[in-house]
């Protein structure tokens, strides 16, 4: 996650979320549930936000989430897919993730659901929604991260190593807990919280579990991928080390999705500020019930005897 990066073929990105967009309801059941996570942040805001941007609409789930909550009165939606956004109605942007077309100020809140691990640019894209929020505006946004998709990854790279001799990029690099919260603190934003849920899908196989990603639109673009399709044998030998080495007894493998949730603030002069080093009106020792021992450098609150 660093300047300059060029890792996906965001025009792909784009074709592959208009694709899923004619049959989404079948394949939207993880979106639906992320969704639901991450509305509930809003539940336990004691404000409202009357303008609201939903960033990078993947289907109807967050605008179903959101919609009633925390005081929303006009929501605008913004994505790369043509269809996929218009399927909103009303209020619709058609643009790119990493390019937002708004003025500065223009929103309470903006919500991402899903949508930005695609994103090359992502310093830059946090830092113009930072800017497209009002003061103490809030950024509510979740992403996959490190640790999604391991088991396919793993399996897919043993076999091409095994069946063809090489190994190319077959899914895409996630963020971390520590890069986006770095990303949030560069791009200007104040009091971000990063928090990971792990979601584990059954599915009947390798194959069945390949098949709703593409679904999905969540299928690989990454640049550097090796064109044309995988070799029947290479995808028959991944779907056999899956099923070895992570199957349970009911043949049903596991895939593991790692979604990080983001919850941080446009900065504002009514935001609470971390006192200064030595400003405490307090002393910890009273808190304690305990005498304080020098220790040549400050001072230790040390526990009574028995206590």
């Amino acid at each position: 996650m660093v300047d300059g990066m060029d890792v996906f073929d965001r025009r792909l990105v784009r074709l592959r979320r208009e694709r899923a967009a004619a049959d989404w309801a079948a394949h939207d059941f993880l979106f639906r549930e992320v969704a639901e996570r991450l509305a509930e942040r809003l539940d336990d805001m004691r404000r409202r936000f009357p303008v609201a941007l939903e960033l990078g609409r993947r289907g109807g789930a967050l605008t179903a989430a959101i919609a009633t909550r925390a005081g929303i009165e006009t929501l605008f939606h913004m994505g790369l897919s043509e269809s996929a956004v218009h399927s909103a109605g009303a209020l619709t942007v058609v643009a790119d993730e990493e390019t937002l077309p708004f003025r500065d100020g223009a929103f309470d809140l903006i919500a991402s659901s899903l949508a930005l691990h695609w994103v090359n640019d992502l310093p830059g894209a946090l830092a113009q929604a930072q800017r497209a929020l009002k003061p103490d505006g809030l950024f509510l946004a979740a992403l996959f991260g490190g640790g999604t998709l391991a088991e396919l990854r793993e399996a897919l790279m043993d076999a091409e190593m095994e069946e063809e001799g090489g190994v190319s990029p077959r899914v895409s690099p996630f963020a971390d807990v520590r890069d986006i919260g770095a990303l949030l603190q560069r791009a200007g934003f104040a009091l971000p919280v990063v928090d990971v849920d792990t979601i584990t899908v059954t599915f009947p196989d390798a194959l069945a579990l390949m098949k709703d990603l593409r679904g999905m639109g969540e299928t690989n673009a990454v640049k550097a991928r090796r064109s044309g399709f995988l070799r029947r044998a290479t995808l028959g030998r991944a779907a056999q080390i899956y099923r070895d080495r992570h199957g349970g007894a009911d043949g049903r493998i596991p895939a593991t999705f790692r979604v990080l949730f983001v919850t941080a603030w446009a900065p504002a002069s009514s935001q609470p500020k971390a006192l200064r080093p030595g400003s405490a009106t307090a002393r910890l020792a009273d808190a304690l019930d305990a005498r304080e021992v020098g220790t040549g450098v400050g001072t230790t609150p040390t526990r009574r005897k028995g206590e």
